[in-house]
């Protein structure tokens, strides 16, 4: 889906930049934030955001200027490592849990599912009217 300000308006319909830059902070992926405003709100020092950047575990939007730049959900992943890392896992160890998590939401999530597609299966099985 292209984004917002790539759709097409009718020509008699002005531009709404406010409306679309608003917009674009709904966007988890979008990079909105700096490296000191994601570590005030990580409440992590801005080396440690660095560290996952030059891990590459985090690779953070650039500005033109070369600045980083955060999203929503990379401030998730950070958070998440963060909490690893404050358990006693080192870096590698928390990004291979991170990938297993990820994978099991992801097969519950097909699980669940795969269960309403057979629940409905089976409902139009034994009401073939109703299909």
């Amino acid at each position: 889906m292209a984004p917002d300000s790539a759709r097409a308006r009718p020509d008699d319909e002005p531009a709404d930049p406010v409306g679309d830059a608003v917009r674009r902070l709904d966007d988890p992926d979008f990079p909105a934030l700096t490296m000191s405003q994601a570590a005030a709100l990580l409440g992590v020092q801005a080396a440690f955001l660095r560290s996952l950047d030059g891990s590459g575990v985090l690779q953070p939007h650039r500005s033109p200027g070369g600045h980083r730049r955060y999203s929503r959900h990379q401030l998730l992943l950070a958070a998440r490592l963060r909490g690893l890392l404050d358990d006693g896992h080192t870096l590698a160890s928390a990004e291979v849990i991170l990938g297993l998590q990820d994978e099991l939401a992801e097969s519950r999530a097909t699980t669940q599912r795969l269960r309403a597609t057979v629940d409905r299966l089976r409902a139009d099985q034994e009401d073939p009217a109703s299909g």
